[in-house]
C-alpha cells in the first residue's frame, strides 16, 4: 500500500487547491485513504496522473473536467504601473514567489511561480494576469522541469512549509506584541499617575496644606 509521502512525492507542489483540498499534502492524504480520485490535479497534468495510476494501481485515463485542464508554463505577471503595494498577493502566494513591500511595487519571481492563481482574487486593482512563461519556466510538464523535476517540487514543498509556519507564527507574534504594548501602556499610565501625585504633593507642601 502506498504511503502519503510516496503519493505526495508525485504531486507538483503548486498548492493551488484546484483539487478541492487546501494543499498537495492534504490531497495525498485523501488519496491514501481512498477518499478521492487521482484525477484531480490539473497542474500535474497527464504525467502526474499516469504516475499516480501506476503507484496505486488505479485506472485513470484523463483529468476530471470539473477541476479544469492542464496548461503548461503559465505564470503570474504583475502590471507594475497599476500595483499599489497592498501586499495582499504576497500573503496569498503559497510559495512566496512574489516580492515587494507595503506601498511599494511588487513583482513575481517567475522561476518560483506555479500559476496557482491564488494571487488573483485578493488583488484590489486587478493588476495581476496569467500568461505563458517567458524565462526559465518554459517547457514545464506538470510544473516540473523535464530533468530534475523532483528537485523543483521539493524546493516548492519546502517554501510552502516555511510559508505555513510563518502564517501560523504571525498571529501568535501579533498577540504577544499587543500584550507587550498593553502592558507597557499600563506601566506608563501608572508612572504618569505617580508623577502627578508627587507633583500635587509638592504643591501642597509648599502651601502648607495637609495631604488628603
Amino acid at each position: 500500500m502506498a504511503t502519503v509521502a510516496q503519493i505526495d512525492a508525485l504531486l507538483p507542489q503548486t498548492q493551488c487547491t484546484r483539487c478541492g483540498f487546501p494543499d498537495c499534502r492534504s490531497y495525498a492524504e485523501a488519496i491514501a485513504r481512498d477518499e478521492t480520485a487521482i484525477d484531480r490535479c490539473p497542474p500535474g497534468g497527464e504525467e502526474t496522473l499516469r504516475a499516480l495510476s501506476h503507484l496505486l494501481s488505479r485506472p485513470a485515463d484523463h483529468l476530471d473536467p470539473a477541476v479544469g485542464t492542464f496548461t503548461p508554463g503559465t505564470v503570474a505577471f504583475i502590471d507594475e504601473t497599476l500595483c499599489i503595494g497592498c501586499t495582499k498577493c504576497i500573503a496569498a502566494c503559497p510559495v512566496d514567489a512574489i516580492v515587494g513591500g507595503p506601498k511599494l511595487m511588487h513583482t513575481v519571481i517567475e522561476a518560483l511561480c506555479t500559476g496557482c492563481e491564488l494571487c488573483l482574487p485578493p488583488c484590489p486593482v486587478d493588476c495581476i494576469r496569467l500568461g505563458p512563461a517567458q524565462g526559465v519556466t518554459e517547457g514545464y510538464e506538470g510544473w516540473q522541469f523535464p530533468r530534475g523535476g523532483d528537485e523543483r517540487a521539493e524546493r516548492l514543498r519546502e517554501r510552502y512549509g516555511r510559508h505555513q509556519a510563518r502564517d501560523q507564527k504571525t498571529p501568535l507574534e501579533k498577540r504577544a506584541r499587543l500584550g507587550a504594548r498593553e502592558a507597557r501602556a499600563d506601566e506608563l499610565k501608572a508612572e504618569r499617575q505617580a508623577e502627578i501625585a508627587a507633583a500635587l504633593a509638592r504643591v501642597r507642601a509648599k502651601r502648607g496644606e495637609t495631604p488628603r
